[in-house]
């Protein structure tokens, strides 16, 4: 049988920095919980009954735990990283646009010519990147479209 996962072993300065997140709340609800889970669970509690009590499941608090055990107090605060996808400037622009009137061949690509998703695809590896279709093809506006397959 597996060993029981535990926070590793915390001094009093970091139990009762603990103690103040889930005394005074912060303004992220995600990281009281977490500071929740991690004090139980220094407390002897077991990932089952920390579940329970935070209204959450055993898997989730077992990877709370590891990622503090990994990352420390760094792994309690969410790292969002919402908002709109950064724009391309005008020579990145440019460039795309030139990748889109070009054929795949000249890129030593297997196909004879570009769908969005393939033209993504090969911005993506390039390192332009996490560029949808979408985005690719905002990209090409005002391009001669007639490369493309629908």
């Amino acid at each position: 049988m597996a060993e029981r996962v535990q926070v590793r072993e915390i001094d009093d300065d970091q139990g009762q920095r603990l103690l103040r997140i889930v005394r005074r709340g912060t303004r992220s609800v995600v990281t009281w919980r977490r500071a929740q889970m991690i004090l139980l669970s220094a407390q002897g509690m077991a990932p089952g009954k920390i579940a329970e009590v935070t209204f959450t499941s055993p898997d989730r608090v077992r990877e709370v735990i590891h990622n503090f055990n990994d990352d420390g107090f760094a792994s309690l605060y969410p790292k969002y990283s919402g908002g709109r996808p950064r724009t391309f400037t005008l020579p990145e622009r440019r460039e795309i646009k030139k990748i889109a009137r070009s054929k795949p061949a000249e890129h030593w690509l297997p196909f004879s010519i570009w769908s969005l998703a393939k033209l993504a695809d090969f911005l993506v590896a390039g390192g332009w990147s996490t560029t949808s279709p979408t985005r690719a093809c905002g990209s090409c506006s005002g391009t001669k479209a007639s490369r493309f397959k629908p």
